[in-house]
């Protein structure tokens, strides 16, 4: 969307946590060249608000009820949106980190992150910068490395620590809990270990994984 010099940059704050939510939206209210267009506590009131509003900017917590702000990411980019995503996460777990700039964010910060950095931040993406703080590039390039190691499945530290917990016998929420995970990034984790494994359920993975030497 075109703006111009002196127009102010409209933005979104999507957050289940009210509390946080609400010191984004304060530091946002702050600053006199934003401007604030809408506020969502689920990941799914958080789609339809940004398609409402078109914001410049829309600032995300990665995992929300409903659908989590990588989906959201990917929703926006099915539908040609021109709005700018940052994701705040309290974990800067590498591989969802590479997912989220594959999928298209503007910006992967921490949630511990200042109201005046992610500000900053939202400056910077509406100028069409792309902000990858130095606590994500270092997981970020790992990352990379480990899918692009030729010979064997690139799991993530996360989806081996998935895959030794399923091959234990543990369900889906048990795994969520011992890892402080929700179900549904537990479930997201488990389609991509399906992928990479070239199979369609656990049993198949755990045998498939067996055989590939990925269970000691």
């Amino acid at each position: 969307m075109a703006r111009h010099e002196n127009q102010r940059t409209t933005v979104l704050v999507a957050d289940d946590h009210p509390l946080y939510r609400e010191a984004v939206v304060r530091a946002v209210r702050a600053r006199p060249e934003f401007e604030l267009v809408g506020e969502a506590g689920d990941g799914r009131e958080a789609l339809d608000a940004i398609r409402a509003a078109t914001p410049d900017v829309a600032v995300l917590d990665v995992e929300m009820p409903s659908l989590r702000g990588i989906e959201i990411v990917e929703a926006l980019r099915r539908d040609s949106a021109e709005t700018r995503v940052i994701l705040l996460s309290a974990h800067l777990e590498s591989e969802t980190v590479y997912d989220a700039v594959a999928g298209g964010v503007a910006a992967y910060l921490s949630k511990a992150s200042p109201g005046d950095r992610i500000c900053d931040a939202i400056a910077a993406v509406a100028r069409g910068d792309v902000i990858l703080p130095a606590e994500v590039q270092a997981g970020l390039a790992a990352e990379i490395r480990l899918r692009t190691e030729p010979g064997r499945p690139a799991l993530s530290p996360r989806e081996q620590e998935v895959l030794v917990l399923i091959a234990d016998g543990l369900t889906a929420p048990a795994v969520g809990r011992e890892l402080h995970l929700s179900t549904a990034t537990v479930k997201s984790h488990l389609k991509t270990l399906y992928e990479k494994l070239g199979v369609s359920d656990r049993a198949a993975a755990v045998a498939e994984a067996m055989r590939r030497g990925l269970l000691e």
